[in-house]
């Protein structure tokens, strides 16, 4: 069982698990090319390692010729882990807002990249925000916006510029991450 409070940085899958979701993504997108436009979750092979069956959040990143094609994610664990990665997978591909859906014929193309979710808190101090380790969640009043660890680093931001890309991601001003009433939040991810 995992400590939802442990240090995400402790979380480790084998390869023949990162293969297993990895391929679980594969299925559940061609699954709806072949007409299965509800995800039969039932049809999903069990994990060999109980840890694939931990409540853990995740986000599945799909990316074609190295361009965002996709990304949706649950930042916290309501269900197994290989179940959530199968429906942010179907999500990322056929359900993002910012893009039309993948194509059968595009697939061929897309890369894949999974993130498994480390406990959410409270920032306790932006100074303590390290680049491409901590991701931010960005809140104000309704406003609400994410970026994942990685984002910041493969953009080689600095830590200001992530703030105020998170804050524009959550559809707020640049400088709205100083505002007393914003909460930041921040979290591990394990990035495969």
């Amino acid at each position: 069982m995992i400590d939802n409070n442990a240090d995400v940085r402790s979380f480790c899958l084998s390869e023949a698990d990162k293969q297993y979701l990895r391929q679980i993504v594969h299925n559940s997108i061609t699954s709806y090319f072949e007409g299965e436009h509800s995800l039969n979750e039932d049809n999903i092979l069990k994990p060999e390692n109980p840890l694939l069956e931990e409540h853990l959040g995740a986000f599945v990143t799909l990316t074609q010729n190295g361009s965002l094609r996709g990304c949706i994610g649950n930042v916290v664990g309501n269900d197994a882990l290989y179940r959530t990665v199968a429906r942010m997978a179907r999500a990322a591909a056929f359900e993002d807002p910012r893009f039309p859906p993948v194509s059968e014929e595009e697939f061929a193309e897309i890369s894949v990249e999974i993130s498994i979710m480390g406990p959410l808190t409270l920032c306790p101090d932006t100074d303590s925000i390290e680049v491409g380790t901590h991701g931010l969640i960005m809140q104000y009043v309704q406003y609400s916006g994410l970026l994942l660890p990685q984002v910041a680093k493969e953009w080689q931001w600095d830590k200001i510029t992530f703030l105020e890309q998170t804050c524009l991601k959550a559809g707020l001003q640049p400088h709205m991450w100083k505002h007393e009433d914003t909460k930041i939040y921040w979290f591990e991810a394990y990035v495969f």
